[in-house]
């Protein structure tokens, strides 16, 4: 009878230590969808009081991106650069603190050369 109870322990002893292991495993989530390097795309974050017109140059390099574009409407229209990052946690483009990051080593040196040097 003492070896059935044993067995029986040692069984149980197995099966809730399975159950507490299982229960601490890591999860994990499905990272965002990076955002698509496209006009539309960056666009969407230029929200500020001048509406976007167009989109001249931009480019992409990982998380981050640089805009050439013109916002406004005539007669008050004005060329702009912007430096992009991807949120992420809507992976979605939205325009960068220039102060933040125009530094050396910062940026990509593709963005930080085309999105940092000018207006």
């Amino acid at each position: 009878m003492v070896k059935i109870a044993s067995a029986i322990a040692a069984v149980a002893l197995i099966i809730v230590t399975g159950l507490a292991a299982g229960a601490a495993r890591a999860t994990s989530s499905t990272p965002p969808r990076a955002a698509p390097c496209t006009t539309s795309a960056l666009g969407d974050a230029f929200t500020g009081a001048l509406a976007l017109r167009s989109i001249q140059a931009w480019g992409c390099v990982g998380d981050y991106a640089y805009a050439w574009a013109t916002v406004g409407t005539e007669p008050n229209e004005i060329g702009v650069t912007e430096v992009l990052q991807v949120d992420p946690t809507t992976a979605q483009w939205v325009i960068a603190p220039r102060l933040t990051f125009c530094r050396p080593g910062v940026l990509p040196d593709f963005i930080y050369r085309r999105g940092c040097f000018s207006n």
